[in-house]
């Protein structure tokens, strides 16, 4: 499979797989598909080369183009998953005779799969195919504008991480790569979590300090649990590690940390709660009630488990949340 002559297909048309599909799209030998199915959306790109719903104001390369038509799957050389965490492993099932075992698909989802299991292990289980992470600090409108961007990407094989070279060189998008799957993904669920953390206590206290410490702790609280499921604590240092959770924890573009903000100043109720998925509620959750358990691991003295009980104990007062992860 040479660059050349690469297909390439996003499933899924939201912000993510449109900014990146527009920067791969401006590579004259690559042939890319974003795989929607948002009527308005195909129609807005195929009639005036803009995505209204995600990027209203930017236009978009002629050589990228919308479809619904699901055959596109099957020549397909890369395929980008595009869509939530809680869809990409039944989407896969439910598509993988239109999928060539050639064929290289590649999660970008942040967030478990099903049954507690990462979305790579869910997928080696439902197809032959090679599967890639690739995770890193990437705001969509960043990258949509051809800001230089960072990801990681990550197989268990070093199989074809050429070709991942050879498709993003000259673009906007940087790489760097691994073979530790399993620390990419929980690198790309674990930052959720504690970026709500950082915007508890950005909302009690403007302090670079006290930000500086808990960003510190947060990291090797997060270096810590990879290491307990089997990655490679070094992950934390790759874009995915460091790079994503630093992005995620201090831009108020970030919705977790946009959550952390809401309830350090008593805003959060159960009606956004209900209204919105945030990836870091649910993860914080899965980890505790489940995933800790199962695995032995003691969350006592944990920063997840003092914002585990902001979630779920109805009289925790929020006062008290600072002082109590920093004596942890």
């Amino acid at each position: 499979m040479m660059d050349e002559s690469v297909k390439i297909c996003f499933v899924g048309s939201g912000a993510i797989s449109t900014a990146m599909a527009n920067v791969m799209a401006q590579k004259p030998n690559h042939e890319v598909y974003l795989l929607s199915v948002e009527q308005d959306v195909v129609d807005s790109i195929s009639n005036d080369r803009i995505n209204r719903k995600y990027f209203p104001n930017v236009v978009l390369h002629t050589n990228l183009k919308a479809t619904f038509d699901k055959s596109i799957l099957q020549s397909s050389d890369i395929i980008f998953l595009g869509i939530p965490s809680n869809v990409a492993v039944s989407y896969v099932r439910e598509n993988k005779a239109l999928i060539s075992e050639s064929a290289i698909i590649v999660n970008l989802a942040k967030g478990f799969g099903e049954n507690q299991k990462t979305i790579p292990q869910c997928l080696g289980k439902e197809v032959p195919n090679q599967i890639f992470s690739m995770k890193g600090p990437s705001f969509a409108r960043e990258i949509i504008n051809n800001l230089p961007t960072g990801f990681t990407v990550a197989s268990k094989r070093t199989k074809n991480f050429d070709l991942f070279t050879r498709v993003f060189s000259n673009t906007s998008i940087y790489l760097d790569f691994t073979t530790d799957v399993m620390g990419v993904e929980l690198a790309s669920i674990l930052k959720n979590i504690y970026a709500i953390m950082v915007g508890i206590v950005d909302a009690h206290f403007d302090s670079p300090n006290l930000r500086s410490l808990i960003l510190t702790k947060a990291i090797n609280e997060m270096r810590f649990i990879i290491g307990k499921f089997g990655g490679e604590e070094i992950t934390m240092f790759n874009y995915c590690g460091f790079g994503d959770f630093t992005l995620t924890a201090l831009n108020d573009l970030s919705r977790n940390r946009t959550l952390g903000l809401l309830i350090g100043k008593g805003f959060f109720t159960d009606y956004i709660s209900e209204k919105v998925v945030l990836e870091g509620k649910v993860a914080v959750n899965v980890f505790v009630e489940e995933i800790a358990k199962k695995r032995g691991i003691k969350t006592k003295n944990l920063m997840l488990k003092e914002l585990y009980k902001v979630f779920n104990d109805q009289k925790y007062d929020i006062n008290n949340f600072v002082s109590n992860i920093t004596k942890i």
